[in-house]
């Protein structure tokens, strides 16, 4: 988190964020942690409530448990693919004490930025909402390795309609439709894209693949545009979608 623990330094852009937890004392706490760094436009207690509060705000950044009653029990991951076309701009980071994989993946798969536990200290926090704001994703270190591994094996679970994490199936894609997308890519184009899906930063993207940052901000624009994306957090849940 360094480049973003870079940023906490100086004054915060105007961000907006909303927090759904069903403890309201949790709920407080962050509120008063996060109140004199960002706008806090909202909260809500459960999945019904939290819809209806993020189609309202549309706040930059949602902030939420991974467990919160109410709607079909979905939680967290029902909360975000509900919220997700009445906020399509919303950028979600889970805040949670789980770090099951079970957890992980149906909030991930369903589409949040990323995954931080309730260990996190408040400058890690800010740092956090900072990244997931820009379109970075980000995990607690203990998560990351997991996540990655996740889209890696990501091919081996598609289409298996036994996922017992109650998100949409993540192998409902046409493997012709996906790869028709894909064939636009040039070679170079296609490692870009997946180290970008994968979380990597563009400084991290050019050291591994050895050219310059600008040459992968070149190559990430071309992708959006060819996929007919808007962002990165488009391409990611794009990625996500297709086990890429």
């Amino acid at each position: 988190m360094s480049e973003a623990m870079m940023d906490s330094t100086q004054p915060d852009e105007h961000i907006t964020v909303a927090i759904v937890d069903d403890h309201e004392v949790f709920r407080a706490g962050v509120i008063t942690i996060l109140g004199d760094r960002f706008d806090v436009v909202g909260q809500a207690a459960d999945v019904e409530g939290s819809v209806a509060m993020i189609t309202q705000t549309k706040p930059d950044v949602v902030l939420l448990d991974v467990h919160v009653p109410g709607g079909e029990g979905g939680g967290g991951a029902e909360i975000i693919l509900k919220s997700r076309k009445a906020s399509p701009n919303s950028a979600f980071l889970a805040l949670s004490v789980s770090d099951s994989a079970q957890d992980v993946g149906s909030v991930i798969r369903a589409g949040a930025l990323g995954y931080v536990t309730k260990t996190i200290s408040r400058m890690d926090l800010i740092s956090s909402i900072h990244q997931v704001a820009q379109g970075y994703t980000v995990f607690s270190p203990k998560l990351a390795g997991f996540v990655l591994s996740m889209f890696q094996a990501g091919a081996a679970n598609t289409g298996d309609p036994g996922s017992s994490n109650g998100t949409a199936n993540v192998g409902s894609t046409p493997r012709a439709e996906y790869d028709d997308e894909l064939n636009q890519l040039t070679p170079r184009e296609r490692e870009v894209m997946r180290l970008i899906a994968r979380g990597y930063t563009y400084r991290e993207v050019a050291a591994k693949l050895f050219i310059s940052i600008k040459t992968v901000e070149t190559h990430a624009s071309r992708v959006l545009r060819k996929l007919q994306l808007s962002n990165r957090a488009e391409l990611i849940r794009w990625a996500s979608d297709r086990n890429i």
